[in-house]
């Protein structure tokens, strides 16, 4: 009988309490089943961060129950030793009941003690609903972490694309500025003197260089389309006796001893002379420098020597020293004027080049002299040669907006003939030309040495091929002038 009481409470107990673990694991179910769902729907990682709130509320109460029920089963389990050893103590073989409704067994039973009260305390909880119960939410709190895992994962996804777009905007917007920044350098960008040539120029060699070279395409191109409209149309050539010399002008000292110079030093051969340096060599033209600095300012000598065939000596120095013919095949001035006639063969010339800019724009005042010499050895050809040296004039004071360089520059020409097969007459196809081209420029100013050393390289061998091709296309078809 004691046995069916003890059921039949233990089955209300239980009763009563699985109405609430039903509704509380419910619960928790519904929430794990919300935050599946609201995860597919997209939900943010906040209100997902919400719900581990509200897990952690859910398991802290469980938590609770749960260490509630332990206590309790650890003071029932003290009360019921208590018990047993009173029982031991004043009971007989039979059970008796008490009047406190306590039932006790008699020793040979070996049974415990039930108080109807403690039934109600540790008894009342359903250990093994509330263990599901805790097992469901912390389910639901894995699954919402797992939820705010993949939300974390697929923000560091968009914020990778994000950024692999940035830097690729970046790389572009680089290129783009080191495109617009090289353009910049191609043009005169830069305002006020401090970023011209000068003492104090803020601008650097490499950027100085740039802009000077910019500036010498663009001058090329302009000519290049120019000269495609020029006229070719051939001017008589006209000499007088090249016997014939006024050696009484103010100048003529000074045109004896520069004729002289080069005909002693300039037609040395410098091929194996280690303070020259060949700096170009194309087909029959090679150019050598030799490095010369004086008070900062680059005063290196240049030496050319080149071979053209079908003209003669006569003919190259003849186009060279005539200004009729200067704006044809000279690129680099922007005015000339003769100042005053010397005599046939010797006038002063005062040229403006074009500015190149940051560099300041030059001008020049010269001697320019053209002469035939004649050989001392019958073997030996006779040589052509026009030479310019600058000069003061009182006329012509140096400019105040232009730098007023030095100069002294030869063309050294020589006609060589081969002898055309039986009676025949020489033709083009017979004579070839050997030129030496010599220049000595002091530009004055500030300009860096390695830019004025680089210009020199570029502009030395693209002259010499400008104006002997120049010569070569206008005594096409014309009698040799020898």
């Amino acid at each position: 009988m004691i046995k069916k009481i003890k059921t039949k409470i233990l089955y209300e107990i239980s009763l009563r309490r699985h109405g609430s673990l039903l509704s509380l694991t419910s619960a928790a179910s519904g929430l794990s089943t919300t935050s599946a769902s609201s995860c597919k729907k997209g939900y943010s990682l906040r209100e997902k961060l919400a719900e581990m709130e509200t897990f952690r509320d859910i398991l802290c109460r469980q938590v609770d129950t749960l260490q509630k029920y332990f206590d309790n089963c650890a003071d029932a389990d003290s009360k019921d030793e208590l018990h047993r050893d009173k029982v031991s103590e004043d009971e007989e073989d039979f059970p008796t009941l008490r009047p406190d409704g306590d039932y006790l067994l008699n020793n040979s039973s070996k049974e415990k003690l039930f108080p109807v009260d403690n039934l109600k305390g540790p008894l009342g909880i359903d250990f093994k609903g509330e263990a599901i119960t805790f097992k469901a939410t912390t389910a639901g709190i894995l699954s919402t972490l797992s939820h705010c895992i993949d939300i974390l994962v697929k923000r560091e996804e968009s914020w990778q694309r994000r950024l692999d777009k940035e830097i690729e905007r970046r790389k572009r917007a680089e290129d783009a500025y080191k495109a617009a920044l090289t353009e910049l350098k191609k043009k005169p960008h830069y305002g006020g003197p401090d970023y011209e040539e000068g003492p104090n120029s803020l601008i650097n060699e490499e950027e100085f260089f740039d802009a000077v070279e910019a500036a010498l395409d663009k001058h090329d191109q302009i000519e290049e389309q120019s000269q495609a409209e020029r006229s070719r149309a051939s001017r008589q050539i006209s000499l007088t006796p090249d016997t014939l010399y006024n050696t009484s002008h103010l100048f003529c000292s000074q045109v004896e001893e520069m004729v002289q110079s080069h005909m002693n030093y300039s037609l040395q051969d410098v091929g194996g002379d280690a303070n020259w340096q060949l700096v170009v060599e194309e087909g029959d033209m090679k150019v050598y420098r030799r490095e010369v600095e004086e008070n900062g300012i680059v005063l290196d000598p240049l030496k050319a020597t080149h071979a053209v065939r079908r003209v003669t000596g006569h003919e190259v120095c003849h186009y060279f020293w005539d200004t009729a013919f200067r704006n044809d095949w000279e690129t680099t001035v922007e005015s000339f004027q003769v100042v005053e006639t010397l005599s046939d063969k010797a006038v002063i010339i005062h040229q403006t080049h074009k500015r190149v800019w940051p560099a300041s724009q030059r001008e020049v005042l010269y001697v320019s002299v053209i002469r035939k010499i004649l050989s001392t050895n019958e073997n030996d050809p006779d040589t052509w040669l026009v030479c310019n040296f600058s000069v003061d004039h009182d006329g012509y004071p140096p400019s105040a907006r232009c730098i007023r360089a030095k100069i002294n520059v030869a063309m050294i020409c020589q006609t060589l003939i081969s002898p055309p097969e039986g009676d025949k007459e020489i033709t083009r196809d017979n004579i070839l030309c050997k030129i030496t081209y010599v220049a000595n420029v002091n530009p004055g100013g500030w300009a860096p040495a390695s830019v004025l050393r680089a210009v020199a390289k570029r502009e030395y061998p693209k002259f010499l091929k400008r104006f002997t091709s120049y010569v070569q296309e206008k005594t096409s078809g014309e009698a040799i002038l020898f």
